[in-house]
């Protein structure tokens, strides 16, 4: 399903109160990377913003999806006062519902352009790039929710509420995913059983779960779209904290074993290795699935692919059939 356009000129009338401009001074340039929110270059004026228009919530959207923008405000604002990572500053935004169906906000336009764009990079400018998001990363991962939040807490904590807070991280996993089971159920990717056997999976393997883990900040959508760097391969910008949540470093590493980012240079720059044991393995299995299960609904509800919706649940099938 894609959603409704809204007009330029309407948003432009939306965020110049916000910039103080006029609104027929702004120009509005859509962004073609990014999947889920519209995106566009916000100019005419002395600075370049960029606008982040969120989809309807009616579009089909995955338990932590619903109203997930609503958590990058205070994100990037704690993010910008605990660290120096390159996190844009978000100047306006407005949840309200009072002017269109969509949540909005406006932040500084970082320089650089997405990784997925620099295909000219050479090797070792490559190389760099995933030395820093290492090294970035490693600076994320000492953001805790005691020390941030104030709160022994895990999962998904932002203002947009997707699931009440855990105490601990096999409690937070365990909803996590019984909630995703559920959207994929719904969206028809998985019959009942189908989900019930995966639910079962996670409570056979529940006690490589029981470890003492803090509750760190984890990006969770690293890939070539969401770092931005410079003609030399400099890391300028990480974007697109929305699917933020605080818990196991391991499922962050996860991700970036799927989107392909956690080879040698990642860790050369991240500064400390994973745990190599045999439970270890079995979480990054879970992991992994917990990333690879969410586009089955995503294939069905947003994408109007069956097919490939197929496609990732073999797939999900035979990394569950490798688990012990």
């Amino acid at each position: 399903m894609t959603p409704d356009p809204v007009a330029p000129a309407r948003l432009a009338a939306l965020i110049a109160p916000h910039l103080n401009t006029a609104a027929a001074s702004l120009r509005l340039i859509p962004i073609r990377t990014g999947k889920h929110n519209s995106s566009y270059w916000v100019e005419g004026g002395a600075t370049r913003f960029v606008l982040r228009l969120a989809p309807p919530d009616a579009i089909g959207l995955l338990f932590y999806e619903v109203r997930m923008m609503r958590q990058e405000p205070g994100l990037h604002a704690l993010i910008r006062a605990h660290t120096g990572l390159p996190v844009a500053d978000v100047v306006a935004h407005d949840f309200s519902r009072q002017e269109i169906d969509r949540d909005w906000l406006v932040m500084t336009a970082l320089p650089g352009v997405p990784l997925s764009d620099a295909p000219h990079l050479a090797p070792e400018q490559r190389t760099r790039t995933l030395q820093q998001v290492g090294e970035g990363l490693r600076v994320l991962h000492t953001l805790t929710a005691s020390d941030c939040l104030g709160m022994t807490a895990y999962g998904y904590l932002g203002a947009h509420r997707p699931m009440p807070p855990a105490s601990t991280w096999p409690a937070a996993f365990h909803s996590m995913w019984n909630r995703l089971l559920d959207d994929v159920v719904a969206s028809g990717g998985y019959s009942p059983a189908e989900g019930q056997a995966f639910r079962d999976l996670l409570d056979r393997h529940a006690v490589h779960f029981e470890r003492p883990v803090a509750s760190r900040l984890l990006h969770m959508d690293i890939w070539s779209q969401n770092i931005l760097v410079d003609d030399d391969g400099n890391v300028t910008g990480l974007v697109d904290f929305d699917r933020a949540v605080w818990g196991d470093v391991e499922i962050e590493f996860a991700i970036l074993d799927y989107t392909g980012i956690s080879g040698r240079s990642f860790w050369d720059g991240y500064g400390a290795r994973r745990d190599e044991s045999p439970s270890a393995a079995i979480r990054r299995q879970f992991y992994l699935l917990y990333e690879v299960q969410k586009y089955i609904p995503i294939s069905i509800w947003r994408r109007n692919d069956p097919q490939r919706a197929a496609q990732f649940k073999q797939q999900s099938l035979a990394l569950a059939a490798n688990l012990p």
